[in-house]
């Protein structure tokens, strides 16, 4: 299945938008160059179709982790639908957005209250914001990934490696001020010993640290306390990144299964099922400084967010649905271990069901590359990532594992044929790209 339509039009993308995109994550460089479908027109369950009428099932991300309960969802477009009839913006607030700060202040007990905007790094920022105002300190200590801001992207301005090992490498610091060096600084999971020295050089400054609890394993025991006990001591907050893990690993968030209460907590992603959504909640105490600092947009009080919002969490809790992702992701990692030993080709898997990756040990990027392409001829998007979804059902893994069982033959018969060298001459030398480059044409 070739998308002349859709490589067109990237074409013309680049052109006209620098990078051609809006997300890193949805670069096609990221998946297969010149290959990959680039667009959809419409898409419902797990199914997208593309510019050229091509229809495929999603075996990656699922709207880069949104869609936790599938594209198109009959309830919360029902209940969308009907809150735009009903008119979506107006000059006086929509009621949806009480509605939803007591919904998560019931499911988080800990919370007292809520703020809102529309998409994660707003929410991050301004959790960030209300931190520095609570506190009256500037420095942030960042473990994990928060996204495109100044306030966490001045980390590089210091040491333009400081993230490499967070989540994406390359993040260019490019276009912040450089007065911002100095202002944020990086520690990994895990690591007390960076984390102490942190507090020990920069602790009377600390506003708060904001981490990811866990992303692809579980944090070390204690680890999580420990930095919490230790921020409190020192009059500093902790706020918790869940918007990537979020809902998928269980209602609520991880934080709740780990048995850690931050002072904040972020959500966005999977909150509104694809509608733009994203909270931040806290103790009455930790959120004080938003009463004093200026944060406010237009569009964060529009009702379709909440109103999805809404939605989506009566529908993940009555499913269950971080059982279901579960169950379909733990499927999907046996099958990818299974067939790989099959056929002789070295997989290996990381992360938690919920989002499960696997990798080739040999190769790896070139064969990503490969996996893609060949998934496509078969009728699937897929990378080396798959967020399950409840429209993710037995069926759907069924065909996905046959598919993988004819991919991971031609892969394996290319690598007895001609190893790395065969495989660039497959995909004519292109190959995907990992973190962050400039992208010109």
């Amino acid at each position: 299945m070739n998308t002349p339509k859709g490589q067109e039009l990237y074409t013309h993308a680049k052109e006209r938008m620098p990078g051609g995109v809006q997300l890193l994550s949805k670069r096609p460089e990221m998946f297969a160059p010149d290959k990959w479908p680039n667009y959809a027109v419409s898409a419902k369950g797990c199914h997208l179709t593309d510019l050229d009428g091509n229809t495929y099932t999603d075996m990656t991300t699922n709207g880069i982790g949104a869609c936790l309960l599938g594209y198109t969802d009959p309830d919360v477009t029902a209940a969308v639908v009907n809150r735009i009839q009903s008119g979506a913006m107006t000059s006086l607030c929509a009621p949806e957005e009480v509605y939803l700060a007591d919904r998560l202040c019931e499911i988080h007990p800990w919370a007292e209250q809520a703020r809102f905007a529309r998409t994660g790094g707003e929410i991050c920022a301004i959790a960030v914001r209300i931190a520095r105002a609570t506190t009256g300190r500037n420095l942030v200590a960042i473990s994990g990934y928060h996204g495109w801001s100044d306030w966490y992207l001045a980390s590089n301005l210091s040491d333009d490696q400081a993230l490499d090992g967070v989540h994406l490498p390359g993040l260019k610091p490019s276009g912040v001020p450089r007065q911002l060096a100095g202002t944020a600084y990086t520690f990994m999971a895990n690591d007390k010993e960076a984390f102490d020295k942190l507090i020990a050089e920069h602790g009377d400054d600390l506003a708060c640290v904001i981490m990811e609890p866990m992303r692809n394993e579980l944090p070390e025991e204690g680890f999580l306390e420990y930095v919490r006990d230790t921020l409190h001591k020192n009059g500093s907050l902790l706020i918790f990144d869940e918007i990537t893990i979020g809902w998928r690993y269980t209602f609520g968030g991880c934080h709740k299964e780990l048995g850690v209460n931050p002072d904040m907590a972020v959500f966005a992603k999977a909150m509104g099922n694809g509608h733009p959504i994203a909270a931040v909640i806290g103790t009455a105490a930790a959120m004080e400084g938003a009463h004093e600092s200026f944060i406010s947009s237009t569009y964060w009080t529009e009702a379709v967010g909440p109103t999805a919002a809404l939605a989506t969490l009566e529908k993940m809790e009555r499913t269950k649905i971080w059982e279901h992702v579960a169950r379909i992701g733990t499927a999907l990692q046996n099958n990818w271990i299974e067939l790989g030993k099959k056929h002789g080709l070295n997989i290996s898997c990381s992360g938690f069901p919920c989002l499960s990756h696997f990798s080739f040990d040999n190769y790896p990027l070139e064969l990503k590359t490969l996996y893609t392409v060949l998934m496509l001829d078969e009728g699937f998007l897929a990378n080396t990532a798959c967020y399950p979804t409840l429209a993710h059902n037995d069926e759907v893994v069924a065909r996905y594992r046959d598919a993988i069982d004819v991919v991971f033959g031609k892969i394996a018969d290319l690598l007895k044929k001609g190893g790395k060298e065969a495989v660039l001459e497959a995909l004519d030398g292109k190959v995907c790209q990992t973190g962050f480059k400039r992208l010109l044409k």
